[in-house]
């Protein structure tokens, strides 16, 4: 069975911790330890809540339309905006990605990871503090992922223990990818998928499910069970917290044998495993990583068109947490491909991914309901995108960065009353060299790259 590498906890450890998530866990530890069975015997693919949240029900679709009144009054919002962190292309190639922050002004890029050749490194999180930035590091030879952290400054990136060095099948093809920090900082919520390949002759691996751990790597439990009677249905992935620290939303995204299939979802799961039902209508095909607002009273999400990956055509919406009042923050239908969006830390601002159709992609920045649109940077041959935005302070990050600095951004403060389909204010397209992609991680959903297809 797999070993726990580095200061991770015995499997019969984190079974016994786990009980104190819920009854459902407390019976798994029991499972573990007073069955006969010895720890570690029993494969992570087997292990069943005893919640019904293994088997969600979708929720009603919503009619996509005007966003509803924000429910209740919360308080004026006074966290501090920092940083932003994205990802970006650091060769002419465009085979490798490292992780670059900036100003909230798009000024001051810095290159804060350090890639080897045709690695990728992608999906940034902030942890609260801003002091440090949890991301994953797809192999190019593997083409599997492993979650990493990396100091503001760019100092001190390590690789965060991953949770199988064995051979056996519970490993197989193991990725561990899209790290997301709980709102006070002590845990990561992560996906894995793992397990032999699809049978049927696609890329789809056996299981894909989120787990919880320790920003050590230690504690490891075992959140959703999705794809455990469904194996080879689709892959889960993309967490974002909810601001109380109580829920997750993530991204399900079905494979060839799933219902329905080749579709895509974004579902909210209580962060003890119960009460996991869909969030968004199959026929919006929302994905990647959601957006929590500060209060908690919305939820920012990505649709993607059906055909080609990541065609011109999807759209950013905001949802309640309850399913309820899904509404269009960019004009429809679009001509433009629109990435994955975030909240500023007071909710006063959204920054999200655009790029016109063959270009590459860069960052602009929006009030809640969608108007004010300005563009922050002007790199689209870097393809910035999976903005997160922090609290790291600027003035000293940057400063401590200098080092790995990679060239600025050109910022432009010229907004709109509304998202453009046709941003007139980027450079003009150019030809895309050829691009020889890394290995892609099995059973891994491409990336929001239009013309590539390659996680």
């Amino acid at each position: 069975m797999a070993r726990i590498t580095g200061t991770r906890q015995s499997p019969t450890t984190r079974a016994r911790t786990r009980a104190s998530a819920g009854a459902g866990f407390l019976l798994l530890g029991i499972l573990l330890t007073g069955c006969g069975a010895e720890p570690g015997e029993i494969p992570l693919s087997e292990i069943r809540p005893e919640t019904p949240s293994a088997t969600p029900e979708p929720t009603p679709a919503a009619t996509p339309g005007v966003v509803g009144a924000v429910a209740g009054n919360p308080a004026a919002a006074t966290a501090h905006n920092g940083l932003i962190v994205s990802r970006a292309y650091t060769d002419t190639s465009r085979t490798t990605t490292a992780i670059v922050t900036f100003a909230p002004d798009g000024s001051g890029q810095q290159q804060i990871t350090q890639p080897p050749a045709r690695a990728r490194d992608d999906r940034p999180d902030w942890s609260p503090d801003g002091a440090t930035v949890a991301f994953d590091r797809t192999d190019p030879q593997t083409g599997t992922a492993r979650l990493w952290t990396v100091a503001t400054s760019g100092e001190g990136a390590h690789q965060v223990g991953q949770l199988c060095d064995s051979g056996t099948a519970d490993c197989a093809n193991e990725d561990e990818r899209a790290p997301a920090f709980s709102p006070d900082g002590k845990q990561l919520a992560f996906s894995r998928s793992w397990g032999p390949l699809d049978p049927a002759g696609n890329t789809q691996t056996q299981y894909s499910d989120l787990y919880l751990m320790s920003p050590d790597g230690t504690d490891v439990q075992r959140l959703t069970f999705l794809t455990n009677d469904k194996p080879y249905s689709g892959t889960v992935s993309n967490p974002s917290w909810s601001p109380d620290g109580k829920q997750l939303t993530f991204e399900y995204r079905t494979g060839a044998t799933g219902q329905p299939a080749n579709s895509r979802a974004i579902y909210i799961v209580g962060v003890d495993g119960t009460g996991l039902r869909q969030l968004t209508p199959w026929e919006l095909r929302a994905g990647d990583r959601a957006a929590w607002s500060p209060d908690g009273t919305r939820i920012l999400f990505t649709t993607y068109p059906a055909g080609a990956d990541n065609a011109p055509g999807g759209g950013i919406y905001t949802v309640h947490p309850d399913g309820t009042a899904i509404g269009a923050l960019t004009p429809a239908p679009s001509d433009v491909f629109y990435g994955t969006a975030a909240y500023a830390p007071d909710g006063k601002s959204i920054v999200f991914a655009q790029a016109p159709a063959g270009s590459g992609a860069d960052l602009y920045r929006m009030q809640p309901d969608g108007t004010g649109v300005a563009r922050l940077t002007n790199t689209a041959d870097k393809w910035l995108a999976r903005p997160a935005w922090g609290t790291a302070e600027p003035s000293t990050a940057l400063s401590n960065a200098a080092s790995s600095a990679v060239p600025s951004a050109v910022p432009s403060a010229v907004p709109s009353t509304r998202p453009s389909a046709d941003p007139s204010a980027a450079t003009a397209p150019t030809d895309r060299p050829e691009v020889q992609p890394p290995a892609r991680a099995q059973g891994q959903p491409p990336t929001e790259e239009p013309q590539s297809d390659d996680e």
